[in-house]
């Protein structure tokens, strides 16, 4: 350290001196100056670097991480504020990386102690909300710096809003606005240190893009996630207060940043509200305070910054231009977005009911209340509710059909239940069934209305689009159904609509455009007549603010909802049919299969079977879960919806989900037209999930049949020319042998006599009863040696040959005896069948 102070105090001399060798001629000698201080002065227009800055750069690339790091901690302990203060936005996007996504600093996302533990353990200590890096922070705070940062690099609508000059709706953003002198380049915030490291955190998941070649990790194994895990329990803690900052002084922490004015009025809209931290120090003396009243500010801030980078990518104008097919995506979020996105709502469900009873009350609002315990009351219907419906309806809406969706969905489940993280949930017994749905929790419900029905209906779309026989589908479909079926939850959604849809006697219709989202304190009814419910005016504001004045409201427990749910149970219903039919068909046709048909000795089944899915992956296991899922889902759903079984089994037959002559083919959906069957809209989702199929055949002559990829083109015509002029050339002889009554005609007749001709369907549906009879005389087809899987075999049996001592000719003749031997014994099975058959 002695060395690296030494380094900059030799930099500043030297520069100093370079400085005055600068001075032009015409300048007059009396105003060369010795010191720093007379030079700034009289060079008022040269601004002189940061010799810290640029040691710290140099060593950036000469010196080891681990060695940086140490280096970095001492300078924060023992360099001042006011040098600290020219490295902090560098040190800052050299951790995070650059806004634009060029530079990955650290690599959080991809930092994990099982593979970098000593780089892992550094950063961990050094990013602690305790370790050097917060200190900086601190002290930095202390001296009421402010740094730029980019409008350009704000989520969406923020940005949008800004630059029409319209002021954002959160108070993150109030006077902290600065507009770009005449020529500027654009508009820039002006941010306390720990606004400014929180915003760089917070945007580095969105921002930065993978290494090139780096392996998938999991998310909740990498040093950024355990990082917001760790700033989310020490700033919203669930137990005691907010700790002060390591750095405060003596006489107590060190207050919130003041105002600043904006330079230019903003049009304001919606509601807005002064921080929490300064409506209480307003009402409170600084003798008598409580100390969490100034440091509030910074839980505040932690839960803003995180909810605005995370969530607010779309606004309540672009979600309704987004119903429109032709919109473009503006903001598309990752698997790893919303793992995060999860973490956060968990902790603030914990955050939120670690109120204490007394304090939930409404009678416990008072000036005596801690502004921590009231923020824990505000935080997720004011800052939270909003714009993650925003996000969850986007996400609904627009991400991909496949089993990454899983992440969505448990994110909204974990919001759905906040029951799970009470202090409660400890002390329930392990049993079988889900617990009761207690009452004290009918309040969220009411509030969070739209998030329980509206996405609910979202669902419903999104599973009758996807496969149901993929385990991983079914699975997803199991995991919603377990949640909105726990006992008394559908009662609290069913009367939280009833709230909403009740008449609105008192009010008249002119004043609907004042439901808005409820502030921080105070209540909604001071001005309004007494005959207004309190719970029922909170659903309606509830559902307004988040679907505008003019939203359609569809009950979820309503005839259209019902009619989607009956569909999904009949889906559900024929999903566990053809999973077991996939089953059978595959346990039957794989040792059912000749051998020597994989060495391409006999004809193969150009039609194949259903296309692949997650069931030939996984085999029998996979459709016992497949089939246990779907059965507890349709349980759940007739609990939820109160269906009869004879109303699943009314729907079972008109689905036509039961089983034909053979007990396992089925055809999709349709009807009878008079061209014909005509696929319904069931049917076609049927044919492109893979759930059902027509059986069609080729019906043409197997010597004609298109070339497949499996085979070698030019040899296969060469073969059919070489069979057609054999054929040609022996017909008479190939008939009068396979007329013949011995074993030679049973033996030629296995081989010359094309396998049933007699026992194929017409191309038509339809007619599934009746059968083609065409006569074909005896042929020779030598098409199976122009496959590259016969070809293969071959040699594979001429280097195993070789390996024994066994010449190319020799094993020819040892593969004809073989295979001579092998069709005797089908030429007398063959025979023996058709004698049982008469």
């Amino acid at each position: 350290m002695t060395t690296f102070r030494c380094r900059v105090a030799e930099w500043r001399s030297s520069s100093l001196r370079r400085a005055t060798s600068w001075v032009p001629q015409w300048f007059p000698k009396t105003a060369v100056v010795s010191g720093p201080q007379e030079a700034a002065m009289a060079f008022p227009h040269l601004q002189q670097p940061s010799f810290l800055l640029a040691s710290l750069k140099a060593d950036s690339i000469n010196k080891p991480f681990a060695q940086r790091c140490q280096d970095l901690v001492k300078v924060i302990e023992d360099f001042p504020a006011k040098e600290l203060h020219a490295i902090f936005p560098w040190l800052v996007e050299s951790i995070f990386g650059s806004l634009d996504g060029v530079l990955v600093g650290w690599n959080l996302r991809y930092l994990q102690g099982r593979m970098s533990p000593v780089e892992y353990s550094i950063v961990m200590e050094f990013l602690d909300p305790g370790g050097p890096m917060m200190k900086l922070v601190y002290k930095l705070q202390a001296e009421d710096y402010k740094f730029d940062f980019p409008v350009s690099f704000l989520p969406g609508p923020v940005k949008a809003s800004i630059q029409e000059r319209v002021l954002p709706d959160s108070p993150l953003y109030h006077n902290k606005v600065q507009f770009p002198p005449t020529g500027g380049l654009g508009l820039n915030l002006a941010l306390n240190p720990f606004e400014y490291y929180m915003f760089f955190f917070a945007l580095s998941l969105i921002t930065q893009k993978p290494l090139p070649g780096a392996l998938h990790v999991r998310t909740s194994d990498c040093a950024y996630f355990i990082l917001v895990d760790r700033y989310l329990s020490w700033f919203l803690p669930t137990e005691g207060s907010v700790l002060p900052p390591l750095s405060s002084s003596p006489g107590g922490p060190s207050p919130s940043p003041a105002p600043r004015t904006p330079a230019m009025p903003f049009a304001s809209y919606g509601l807005h509200h002064t921080s929490l931290l300064k409506r209480h120090i307003s009402h409170q003396t600084s003798v008598n305070a409580d100390p969490a009243s100034h440091e509030i500010w910074r839980s505040e801030t932690l839960l803003q910054v995180f909810v605005e980078m995370w969530l607010h990518h779309y606004s309540l104008e672009m979600y309704q231009k987004m119903q429109s097919p032709h919109a473009k995506e503006s903001f598309t979020p990752t698997e790893e977005h919303v793992l995060v996105v999860r973490l956060l709502l968990k902790h603030l469900h914990a955050f939120s009911n670690s109120l204490k009873p007394e304090q939930v009350s409404p009678s416990a609002h008072s000036h005596a209340t801690s502004p921590l315990e009231e923020f824990k009351r505000a935080a997720v219907p004011r800052f939270v509710q909003q714009k993650l419906y925003l996000f969850l309806q986007h996400c609904f809406g627009h991400w991909p059909l496949d089993a990454s969706f899983r992440a969505v969905l448990e994110m909204w489940l974990s919001y759905l239940q906040p029951w799970r993280y009470a202090p409660e949930k400890q002390a329930q017994t392990s049993d079988c069934q889900p617990r009761c749905v207690s009452e004290r929790w009918a309040p969220f419900v009411q509030e969070n209305l739209l998030m329980y029905t509206k996405l609910f209906v979202g669902f419903l779309s999104r599973a009758l689009r996807t496969d149901l026989v993929s385990p991983k589908n079914a699975l997803m479909v199991f995991r919603v159904a377990k949640v909105f079926a726990q006992p008394n939850l559908a009662e609290m959604i069913q009367k939280g609509e009833q709230l909403f849809l009740e008449p609105e006697l008192v009010i008249p219709h002119r004043q609907h455009r004042l439901f808005t989202a409820p502030p921080f304190t105070g209540s909604f009814l001071s001005s309004w007549p007494p005959a207004v419910t309190d719970t029922s005016f909170k659903v309606k504001s509830h559902v307004y603010s988040l679907e505008g004045q003019d939203c359609k409201y569809t009950p979820m427990f309503g005839p259209e909802v019902r009619t989607l749910v009956l569909r999904l149970a009949q889906l559900i219903t024929q999903a566990k049919q053809t999973a077991k039919s996939i089953s059978d068909q595959c346990g039957e046709s794989t040792p059912g299969r000749p051998f020597l048909s994989w060495l391409g000795f006999c004809s193969t089944d150009t039609n194949g079977c259903y296309p692949a899915n997650d069931l030939d992956e996984m085999g029998q296991d996979s459709v016992r879960k497949t089939d246990e899922y779907l059965e507890k889902a349709l349980e759940y759903l007739c609990q939820m919806f109160r269906l009869s079984e004879a109303q699943l089994a009314q729907l079972t037959l008109a689905l036509g989900t039961t089983q034909d002559e053979n007990g396992k083919k089925q055809l999709p959906d349709c009807i009878v037209g008079e061209d014909g069957l005509i696929l319904t809209p069931l049917g076609r989702y049927q044919i492109i999930n893979g759930l059902r199929r027509f059986d069609i055949e080729y019906q043409g002559d197997l010597e004609l049949q298109p070339i497949r990829s499996y085979e070698i083109a030019s040899l296969v015509r060469m073969l059919f020319r070489l069979s057609s002029a054999i054929n040609h050339r022996f017909a008479g002889r190939m008939a009068a042998l396979c007329s013949r009554a011995d074993f030679l005609g049973s033996f030629c007749r296995y081989h010359l006599m094309e396998p049933g001709v007699t026992g194929r369907h017409l191309l038509s549906p339809v007619a599934r009863g009746s059968t083609v009879s065409r006569a074909r005389g005896p042929r020779l087809s030598l098409r199976f040696l122009g496959s590259y899987r016969t070809l293969l075999s071959l040699l594979l049996a001429f280097f195993v040959a070789s390996l024994f001592c066994v010449g190319p000719l020799a094993c020819a003749l040892l593969l004809v005896l073989g295979y001579l031997l092998y069709a005797v014994a089908m030429t007398l099975l063959t025979e023996r069948s058709k004698l049982h058959q008469l």
